[in-house]
């Protein structure tokens, strides 16, 4: 029978390798656009600021960080001090540079290099008033209810656990315009990929191109979430989504992709707001 520990082992190797080539592709990339982050851009977008509220004075813990620069833009907005945790150390270091770059000390920024898994014997204190997680993240790990246990762990009495992602309904449809269902909304073996190039770039030519997700389902992650001891506040739905997901999506003023005006839609992300009492 294999394991968990056997499981994420191996999705560790290949994933941690997968990521560690593309970072300085997504750095040198118009997508993250380092250059206007250092000149004071925000990355945090506007519903994650309206549902956290203000920070100013709190800690905050941003699980799978990546590059750090929504970790850094919590920073900007006031929190007291940030940590950023993710398993790619080529990632951490651009985020140690990025922080000393926009001068955001180590006194107010740290970032670690840990499996997430292990977060709570790597980062420096034992709970945070914000534990954050943003866009992208979930699929990358096999076991939902391991995470959130962890997460979860690490929320100081009286703070909170905040996420936005993806929604997993956009897994199960065809890349195409007419947004087809291809893919199985309930199948929790791992979706296996050994393809080259990058979100930011997909047409990079890279090496290290094997990598495991997996689709967690909405009941999945609420319900992790609840189990580990949180009281969850609010699960909001949204019809926008950060790039181009299908075909037909276009483009507003604000940035997001959307489905044409007067075409049907779908939910295309997902924020949850979970709690400890005080």
């Amino acid at each position: 029978m294999t394991t968990f520990h056997e499981t994420w082992a191996e999705w560790l190797e290949a994933n941690r390798a997968m990521w560690d080539e593309r970072v300085p592709i997504h750095a040198a990339s118009e997508y993250y656009d380092q250059d206007a982050f250092r000149k004071g851009k925000d990355e945090i977008r506007d519903f994650e600021a309206a549902e956290v509220g203000d920070v100013t004075g709190k800690r905050l813990l941003h699980l799978q960080c990546h590059m750090g620069q929504d970790t850094l833009s919590w920073a900007r907005r006031g929190a007291a001090k940030v940590v950023g945790l993710d398993f790619s150390e080529a990632a951490i270091e651009v985020a140690r540079g990025l922080a000393a770059e926009v001068g955001i000390g180590p006194d107010r920024a740290e970032f670690v290099v840990s499996d997430v898994y292990e977060a709570a014997s790597a980062v420096p204190d034992p709970d945070y008033d914000i534990v954050y997680t943003g866009i992208g993240a979930l699929d990358w790990l096999p076991d939902v209810r391991r995470w959130a246990e962890v997460a979860a762990s690490l929320v100081a009495p009286g703070g909170f656990l905040y996420l936005s992602e993806f929604h997993p309904v956009t897994h199960v449809l065809g890349w195409g315009e007419d947004r087809t269902i291809e893919y199985d909304y309930f199948d929790a073996s791992p979706q296996v990929t050994d393809e080259p190039g990058t979100y930011t770039d997909f047409k990079a030519e890279t090496v290290n191109n094997l990598s495991f997700e997996r689709l967690h389902t909405l009941g999945d992650i609420v319900s992790a979430i609840a189990a580990a001891g949180l009281r969850v506040e609010f699960l909001h739905e949204f019809d926008m989504t950060m790039f181009q997901r299908y075909a037909g999506l276009e483009r507003g003023e604000d940035g997001c992709y959307r489905a044409p005006k007067g075409q049907p839609r779908l939910p295309l992300m997902f924020s949850l707001k979970a709690s400890r009492a005080a």
